[in-house]
C-alpha cells in the first residue's frame, strides 16, 4: 500500500513538472463595422462586415520546453465572419494558420499552412497592415502584401534575431501526382530593425497559381474550382483577373519605415510578374508575360498615446498588353484609430481609387480598367470609394 502511494506521488510530481514546462494560449480578435461602398458592381452598398482592420479570428498557440533550448510549438488559427458565424478562408476550419514545429537557438522550423516571406517581412510596412485594413491594401492585393493568399503543405524556416537582422524562407510542395513542380510555392525574405529604422525585403514564386490547389485556389479569395468553366478560376479582383492563367506568379517586394518622434514615414515597392499566360486556362495571349509595378508612401502620427492618424498614397502601373494602353491605379487612404483600452479600439477608414487605361478581363478581352479596392466587389467604372466605421476587440 505504501509503495502504491509513493508511486502515485511520484507520478503526480512528474505530471506537475511536465505541466509547468508546457503552455497553451487561447487568443483572438473580433472586428466588426459599418461600410459604405459607392460602386459595388454598379450599385451603392451599405452593410456590416467583419474583419477589415484585422481578420476576425480565434486561435490556440502552444509551446513545450523539451530541454537544451529546444521547444515544440504549434498554432491553430481560425477565421470567421461575426455577422453570420461562417468560417473564413473558403470555409476552412483553420484557414488562417495551422502548423507545428520546433524552435531552438538557431531558429524555428514549422510545417503546415502558413504565411509566405513577402507577408512576413514586407507586409507589415504597408498601410493596410498597420491602420488601414484590407481595404487600404494595394489594388486587389496583387502583391499579397496584405496576405490575401496563404500557402498549404509548407515547410518554413525563421532565423533568430541577429542584432536586428532576421531572415527566413518557405517551400510548399505542390501535391500534384507525377508533377513535382506543379503548384509549388517558395519564398525568401529578410528584415532589419534598429531603433527608428525598419527595413524588409521578400520574394515569392508560385506555379500555376489559379489551378486547383494553387496559391489563388487553396482557400483564399478565389472562387472554388469545382468544374471546368472559366468562371471557376476567376480571381476576385478585376485588377489582374485576366492574367491569372499564368504558369508562374512572381513577386519581388521591399519596404522601409523611419520613425522620428511621434511620426513614422514608410515606403513600399513591388514588382509583380505573371509569366507564360494560358497555363491554367485559355488565354489569347498564351505564352506571353506581363508585369505590374506598385509603389506606396504612407504616414502615421501618434497624436496621443490613445489616438493615431494615418494617410497613404499608392500607385500601380499595370501590364503592357497588345491593343490597349497600360492600366494605372491611383489610390488614397486615410484613417483614424482611437484606443479605448489596450484591447479595444474604434476606427474610421476611407479609401478612394481611380483607374485609367486598359486591362484584360477573365476571357482575355481588352477592356477599360475598372477600380477594384481590395476585398470589395469591383466597380462598374473607373472610380470607387469606400468608408468604414468599426470596432476591434482583442482577447
Amino acid at each position: 500500500m505504501k509503495k502504491s502511494l509513493l508511486a502515485l506521488a511520484a507520478l503526480g510530481t512528474f505530471a506537475g513538472v511536465a505541466h509547468a514546462q508546457s503552455s497553451v494560449t487561447l487568443y483572438g480578435i473580433i472586428d466588426e463595422g459599418f461600410n459604405i461602398n459607392t460602386n459595388s458592381g454598379g450599385k451603392h452598398l451599405y452593410n456590416l462586415s467583419s474583419g477589415v482592420l484585422q481578420g476576425s479570428r480565434f486561435g490556440l498557440r502552444g509551446t513545450e520546453d523539451l530541454g537544451g533550448g529546444l521547444k515544440a510549438i504549434f498554432v491553430l488559427e481560425n477565421g470567421f465572419d461575426v455577422n453570420n458565424g461562417k468560417l473564413g478562408q473558403g470555409g476552412l476550419m483553420f484557414g488562417r494558420q495551422a502548423y507545428v514545429g520546433l524552435s531552438s537557438q538557431f531558429g524555428t522550423v514549422t510545417l503546415g499552412r502558413q504565411y509566405d516571406s513577402v507577408v512576413d517581412y514586407v507586409g507589415p510596412l504597408e498601410a493596410g497592415d498597420q491602420w488601414g485594413g484590407y481595404i487600404a491594401a494595394h489594388p486587389g492585393d496583387l502583391d499579397n502584401f496584405n496576405n490575401a493568399y496563404r500557402t498549404n503543405n509548407t515547410v518554413k524556416f525563421a532565423s533568430k534575431n541577429y542584432n536586428g537582422l532576421t531572415f527566413g524562407g518557405t517551400y510548399s510542395f505542390g501535391g500534384k501526382a507525377g508533377d513535382f513542380s506543379g503548384n509549388q510555392i517558395w519564398s525568401l525574405g529578410a528584415g532589419y530593425a534598429n531603433g527608428p529604422l525598419v527595413l524588409g525585403a521578400g520574394y515569392l514564386n508560385a506555379r500555376t497559381p489559379a489551378a486547383s490547389g494553387g496559391l489563388f485556389n487553396n482557400g483564399g479569395t478565389i472562387a472554388s474550382n469545382t468544374g471546368t468553366s472559366l468562371s471557376n478560376y476567376a480571381v476576385a479582383s478585376p485588377v489582374y483577373e485576366g492574367f491569372a492563367s499564368a504558369n508562374t506568379y512572381q513577386v519581388i517586394g521591399a519596404g522601409g519605415a523611419y520613425t522620428f518622434g511621434a511620426a513614422t514615414l514608410g515606403l513600399t515597392y513591388s514588382n509583380v510578374r505573371f509569366a507564360n499566360l494560358g497555363a491554367s486556362f485559355t488565354s489569347p495571349y498564351k505564352g506571353q508575360s506581363v508585369t505590374f509595378n506598385n509603389a506606396e508612401v504612407n504616414f502615421k502620427y501618434q497624436l496621443t498615446p490613445a489616438l493615431l492618424i494615418g494617410a497613404a498614397y499608392d500607385y500601380t502601373r499595370g501590364a503592357d498588353i497588345g491593343g490597349g494602353s497600360r492600366a494605372q491605379y491611383h489610390q488614397g487612404a486615410v484613417g483614424v484609430d482611437y484606443f479605448l483600452s489596450k484591447r479595444t479600439d474604434v476606427y474610421v477608414t476611407g479609401v478612394y481609387q481611380h483607374a485609367l487605361g486598359d486591362t484584360l478581363d477573365q476571357l482575355g478581352n481588352v477592356v477599360s480598367a475598372k477600380a477594384g479596392i481590395n476585398g470589395l466587389t469591383g466597380s462598374s467604372n473607373q472610380n470607387q470609394f469606400t468608408a468604414r466605421v468599426g470596432i476591434r476587440h482583442k482577447f
